[in-house]
């Protein structure tokens, strides 16, 4: 029987594991020297909030496994010997496999910063790094100030994770506007407001410099580019993600940042792939960028990749870009392309409204040249991504999207519709008399 080895069990290695299953009898065996059970990554935030358990972050049962015929084994893969077609593991043992599948995700960047390496310095990305900040952070007695460096997603979830315990936050963002390398202007002024609004001390355009030594080999103190010397008993380094592919720098995989892939996500190497956070297109696929960390594209990896070792070879083709995230209260999505100060091309313009007294605020983005609607960004509000996703492939043009914006919300009964708000906005900066569609089921199921 075909031996089908996954090291990794996040959301795509787990996700190729179950597809893999539906499509054949393999023997499949799930490697993870993190935890024995996939578990929701993005849900560690609240297991340290007090809002679910670990095992609430655990979406099978553990007699799931089993019942699926899917072997797990909890151990680090330290080498890859693509000749023989064997793993060697940590604890000293080997395995074999017939097609190996790499998913091992991302780990925090360092960059080579005095102290990094010090108790009391960590990131957050793995269930051990939860459980260190369990222990650098229990409290703000234990920890009377902490500082985070890097202005992401993973930082503003940080930050929120620590005051939930009172615990003052530094947070030091090298940019002159919080993300504004991906968020538009506005968008970025506005999560500004609504960090410093919940007692975070945002400091900006500031890189860290050294982190100090208390003499015992934990962290005292940070220094930056500003001249300042922070007092702190944690330091978050919260600076993006790389590929966490150490393991194969001896095999003959072919690796760049991360590990080489075609779009039907082989390797250089027959019988080897790789897919997830780990995974690097050799050329990005349209505006994508060659490695994307993001949890949907690992969970589409996954179900691209089981295609192709069941006999069915497909390329990997993500479709239009979104995702979704959340800035402290404030629900943020994205649909299509919608750039910041960085990358954004020429025929790009961009509508923005804000409410005038809520943190709600919308970006459509469209085409100079031809009103081509390109992509959404809206804080405060839930959309429907089914819309979104139809009018970018029917390329609707930027008045249609703001007519019928009615059939993209998605918020729950009795939430503040802000539709006309937008629309009179629109009509009024784009010198427009777009007339508002009311919400039609026909429309969004495309009944009829």
């Amino acid at each position: 029987m075909e031996h089908i080895v996954i090291i990794g069990n996040g959301i795509a290695g787990v996700t190729a594991a179950r597809h893999i299953r539906k499509l054949s009898d393999k023997r499949i065996t799930i490697i993870s020297g993190e935890t024995p059970y996939f578990f929701s990554r993005t849900a560690l935030m609240y297991v340290y909030m007090g809002h679910m358990k670990f095992e609430h972050t655990q979406p099978y049962e553990n007699g799931f496994w089993k019942k699926n015929r899917i072997d797990l084994l909890q151990a680090f893969v330290e080498k890859v010997d693509t000749d023989a077609k064997v793993l060697h593991l940590a604890m000293g043992n080997t395995i074999s496999y017939d097609k190996l599948i790499i998913a091992t995700g991302s780990k925090p960047n360092k960059f080579g910063w005095p102290g990094q390496d010090l108790q009391g310095v960590q990131g957050l990305y793995s269930k051990q790094d939860l459980e260190l900040l369990e222990e650098n952070a229990p409290n703000n007695k234990v920890c009377k100030r902490a500082v985070i460096v890097g202005g992401g997603l993973i930082g503003i979830e940080l930050a929120e994770m620590l005051r939930t315990r009172e615990i003052p936050v530094t947070f030091l963002v090298r940019e002159d506007s919080f993300w504004n390398g991906v968020l538009p202007a506005g968008e970025s002024a506005m999560i500004n407001e609504h960090i410093k609004e919940h007692h975070i001390d945002l400091k900006l355009s500031t890189n860290l410099e050294t982190i100090l030594d208390d003499g015992a080999g934990r962290v005292k103190a940070v220094t930056t580019d500003q001249g300042e010397t922070i007092e702190c008993d944690l330091v978050g380094l919260t600076a993006g993600v790389s590929p966490n592919i150490d393991f194969l720098e001896d095999s003959a995989i072919e690796t760049g940042r991360g590990v080489l892939v075609n779009r039907k996500l082989e390797t250089n190497i027959p019988d080897v792939y790789a897919i997830g956070d780990c995974a690097e297109q050799h050329s990005g696929i349209g505006n994508r960028r060659p490695i994307e960390a993001v949890w949907y594209t690992g969970r589409m990896m996954g179900e691209t990749v089981a295609q192709t070792i069941c006999g069915n070879p497909t390329e990997y083709k993500p479709g239009h870009w979104f995702n979704s995230a959340k800035f402290l209260d404030i629900e943020y999505q994205t649909y299509g392309w919608v750039f910041g100060r960085k990358g954004k091309p020429e025929y790009e313009a961009h509508y923005h409204w804000r409410h005038p007294e809520e943190k709600i605020c919308v970006t459509i983005a469209y085409d100079k040249n031809t009103e081509k609607f390109l992509g959404i960004n809206t804080f405060g509000m839930r959309m429907r991504h089914q819309m979104f996703d139809r009018w970018l492939t029917e390329e609707k043009d930027i008045d249609y999207v703001i007519a019928h914006l009615k059939d993209a919300n998605f918020d729950p009964e009795f939430y503040k519709p802000y539709e006309r708000l937008i629309l009179d906005s629109y009509n009024q900066t784009r010198n427009k008399n777009i007339k508002l569609k009311s919400k039609s089921l026909k429309r969004i199921f495309q009944l009829g």
